[in-house]
Parts: C-alpha cells; sequence; structure tokens
C-alpha cells in the first residue's frame, strides 16, 4: 500500500508506467519525475513537493489500533483507523507515552523518544513500528 502527499493540490490527465507486472518487490520508496508542456519545473521554490511512502502492513496498524482502544480504554464501538489521531481519541501527552511503551512491549521494539514525540497518528506509529523491526 503506498500513499501519496503533497503541498499543493494536483491532478494527473494520464499515466503511464513503464514497470511490468512483479518488476518490483518491496518498494520502500519512490521518486517521481514530470516532463512535458503542463508541467512546470520542479526545482522552483514554488514547486509543489511531492512525497511517497510506503504504508504500514494492514494486520500492523490493526494490532495498533487494538493497543490505542485498550491504552485509552475506548468502548468497543469507537471506531479507530490509521488516520485516528491519538488527541482526537482523547489521548493527552501521559497517554501517547504509555501508548507507546504499550507498543514497544508488544511489538519487541525500543521507540527513541524524539520518534516518540513525533507521532500523532495510528499510521505513523504503525510505519514506525515497521521501519523499526525492519533494522
Amino acid at each position: 500500500m503506498a500513499s501519496f502527499a503533497a503541498a499543493a493540490p494536483v491532478s494527473f490527465s494520464s499515466v503511464s508506467c513503464s514497470l511490468k507486472k512483479n518488476q518490483v518487490s518491496n518498494l520502500r520508496k519512490a521518486s517521481l519525475s514530470f516532463h512535458g508542456k503542463g508541467f512546470r519545473s520542479l526545482t522552483s521554490h514554488s514547486a509543489p513537493r511531492f512525497r511517497v511512502t510506503s504504508a504500514a502492513k494492514p494486520e500492523t496498524v490493526d494490532k495498533v489500533c487494538e493497543i490505542v482502544r485498550k491504552q485509552l480504554a475506548l468502548p468497543a464501538d469507537r471506531d479507530v483507523f490509521g488516520e485516528s489521531k491519538f488527541a482526537a481519541l482523547g489521548a493527552d501527552s501521559l497517554d501517547t507515552v504509555e501508548i507507546v511503551m504499550g507498543l514497544e512491549e508488544a511489538f519487541g521494539i525500543s521507540v527513541e523518544e524524539e520518534s516518540a514525540q513525533s507521532i500523532a497518528t495510528v499510521q505513523e506509529a504503525a510505519d514506525m513500528i515497521e521501519r523499526l523491526l525492519e533494522k
């Protein structure tokens, strides 16, 4: 699964790809280049910035959702998704620390304080976990 983020609105009328089926596996980062009349230089400071990142496996996201639900004592009918922000779920800074500790225990990882402070959503936590597990 991949996500696409841009600093400005983006639309594509036609996109072609020269990759063949099964040519790419475990893609983690990609860069895009655009050519043609309709594209201005991407080196300009006013041009949009693009980022393609690989999202965590669905089972990792699901496990993080369960841990967040448990740590925050959320009712079973409360929806928690990858896009869910900890603050929107009612977490304060202490709750976030407890969530990170729960994730460390559940996944057998150690999260640096700087990384822990930058996590705001379930998806960000799941992505960080997979990066740490790859090391």
